[in-house]
Order: C-alpha cells, then structure tokens, then sequence
C-alpha cells in the first residue's frame, strides 16, 4: 500500500514451498515497510530502505521471528538498471549472529510494463564470520517481469554450489490496493 511517495506498507501471503514429492508447505507471512527516494523509477540514481518482519515455520527458519533490512541502491542508464542490495537478516538474536544475504538485478526494461533480469542472490553467513564457498548460498535467476494492475515476476535459478538447490522457480504476484 503506497502511503506516500516514498512509504510504501506490504504483506506477503503466504511464502510457500512445494517439494519434490508434491508437498506444499505455508512457511512464512512477513509485513513490509519500504522507504524510497520518491519517484524512483524517473530517476538515473536511486535508493531506499526495507524492513520486513515474518512468522515461520520452524522447517524454514531456526527461528519462528526473523527480520530483514534491505537498503537498496540503484542506477539507471537508459532502459538498463543495476540494483545492489546487501541485506542483512537477523533471529533477533545479537548483531554478531546477523546474516549478510547480499542479492543484485541487471535488468532490461523494454517498456514501464515489460523487463527481463538476470539476478544472483546469495546467503554468505553471519557478518561476524562469512561462511566458505561450499557452505554459502550463491544462485542465479533468469527472471520476466510484467508490471501492470497484477504484476508478475516469474523466475527459474540455478544453484552455483553444493549447498544450494539445484534448481528454484520464484513466482511473485502483487496487486496494488490503490490505483488513481
């Protein structure tokens, strides 16, 4: 829900799993409060801040409460965008324990509705010891966006290690609770 140009509040209903054996698993509900430079998408640089807070299932997290703080960190040149994100994750259970889970976008946007990205997300271990190669998260997204009054982005990732899943699939839905 955009409170203003530059708070925007969200929930996320569910994050789910499937498993390889059909399973389907409700694994978490997070709220959202995202803070953006207004206007973001009109300008070549750009920048914000998001906070989540979620309820887990206990399969999904150590934790049954976790939080993320997402600065974000972006730059425009033409049709073309590069996002950084070095988020940290927390358990709420001392900054030493906070995780470093850093993700980047290059994306191509063909129109405002239109964009295909490439995305490599990573979880490399608390921030007071990075975990090694083997043992961190590193995967990459081919990743189509549509951005219309029901958004879609639609990813398929390939895990670069062994301590990732070979292969992930991310579907996103968003509707807009507010349209002028």
């Amino acid at each position: 829900y955009g409170a203003t140009s530059w708070l925007e509040f969200g929930l996320y209903l569910p994050v789910y799993t499937v498993t390889k054996d059909s399973n389907v698993y409700v694994e978490s509900t997070k709220l959202r409060a995202l803070f953006v430079v207004p206007h973001a998408e009109t300008r070549r640089f750009f920048y914000g801040i998001n906070f989540e807070y979620s309820r887990n299932a206990v399969r999904w997290e150590s934790s049954r409460f976790s939080g993320e703080i997402r600065p974000i960190v972006g730059v425009r040149f033409g049709p073309v965008d590069l996002v950084v994100n070095p988020i940290l994750d927390t358990e709420f259970n001392g900054l030493r324990k906070l995780d470093f889970a850093p993700e980047t976008r290059l994306a191509y946007n063909f129109s405002p509705k239109w964009a295909v990205a490439v995305e490599h997300y990573a979880d490399l271990g608390a921030v007071s010891h990075l975990n090694s190669w083997g043992e961190q998260s590193q995967s990459l997204f081919a990743v189509v966006d549509f951005n219309g009054r029901t958004s879609v982005e639609f990813g398929i990732g390939h895990g670069l290690n062994e301590a990732t899943d070979p292969v992930v699939v991310k579907l996103m839905l968003s509707w807009s609770l507010y349209h002028p």
